[in-house]
């Protein structure tokens, strides 16, 4: 099966990446060539996928049973690819679990819970991505499916709040107090990224899948004090949790809103009975603790521990305004 990806080196999509090609299909990565490295046995297309008209000579002679768009952010890319791929056997669209209505009237998670989020634009773009498509499905029979992952990890760690790269690991390392939202125990899933591409690949080229959505994630679930706890016990050391109102982070550093009281402020647990109805070969088999020692064996080599030290001074800034109004509360 020849099969797209747009994008193709991020979290998620490196590691699927590399599943496709192990997997047998006959993989093309669209990208600009900046980002990450396609994988050995992939076919690279350096193009920016918003010059179309340059793109299409790029992709003449080639025809794709399956395109995947992973970069795909607002109704305007979705136009664009509808018009690109009008052709295409199969067209999916990488969504968001985070367009899941927030907050929720309920902590279990189906495909059928409604699409809301008031807190987030990211989302909100997501979600009219979303019906654009389903409006090209059923009303020009185009051939899309949705997937809407949660927090997806790879090799790197799980990116929380603020984290990128080695930084919380760093934190946890020094010392330094590391920021909870809430007091911690509200649930979450923590998918690696593994577990999801085979989900995900079982999809592909599937015509039952035309119209639908799907979330793809472990059925293991977490409070954030446990994944904190859980990272820094792999790590050898004592996790120094600072826990602060979601509200209190979102004021103090307005870039964070979105992902928290938009996403990871409240509880979110996943039934995956509809993705296992499609590819009843799929089951999420990495659990947290195991992944977390994977990533920390990866993280072996130095030179891959990159500290986003912009991050780290956000951090710094939270924890300064709380510790300040702490204080002036005690007087």
């Amino acid at each position: 099966m020849k099969v797209l990806f747009i994008g193709g080196t991020g979290i998620i999509s490196t590691t699927v990446s590399r599943q496709a090609i192990a997997a047998g299909f006959d993989l093309y990565l669209l990208n600009r060539g900046i980002r990450g490295t396609a994988p050995p046995g992939s076919h690279s297309i350096t193009a920016d996928i918003n010059q179309p008209d340059k793109l299409r000579a790029g992709l003449q002679g080639l025809q794709f049973e399956v395109v995947v768009n992973w970069i795909a952010y607002t109704p305007q890319d979705i136009e664009r690819d509808l018009a690109l791929f009008k052709d295409v056997g199969h067209y999916i669209f990488v969504s968001s679990a985070s367009v899941y209505q927030k907050p929720p009237a309920h902590y279990l998670i189906t495909e059928e819970t409604p699409l809301a989020n008031p807190f987030w634009d990211y989302s909100r773009n997501k979600i009219a991505c979303e019906d654009r498509l389903l409006r090209a499905f059923s009303e020009e029979g185009f051939p899309a499916t949705i997937v809407r992952p949660s927090l997806t990890y790879d090799a790197n760690f799980p990116v929380a709040i603020g984290s990128a790269g080695y930084t919380i690991a760093d934190r946890m390392k020094k010392g330094w107090p590391i920021i909870v939202h809430g007091d911690g125990t509200s649930l979450w899933v923590v998918t690696h990224a593994e577990d999801f591409g085979w989900g995900f690949l079982g999809l592909l080229g599937n015509p039952r899948t035309f119209g639908q959505a799907f979330h793809i994630t472990t059925d293991e679930v977490l409070t954030w004090n446990e994944i904190y706890r859980t990272i820094a016990g792999e790590l050898r050391v004592e996790a120094n949790l600072v826990h602060i109102p979601s509200d209190f982070i979102a004021r103090t550093e307005p870039d964070w809103a979105g992902t928290l009281l938009g996403d990871k402020t409240w509880s979110a647990v996943f039934d995956n009975t509809k993705i296992k109805t499609f590819v009843p070969e799929f089951e999420a088999i990495i659990p947290f603790q195991e992944g977390i020692q994977r990533t920390i064996r990866w993280f072996e080599d130095e030179r891959r521990r990159s500290v986003d030290q912009a991050e780290q001074v956000k951090m710094d800034r939270i924890l300064s305004a709380y510790g300040e109004r702490s204080a002036g509360v005690l007087i």
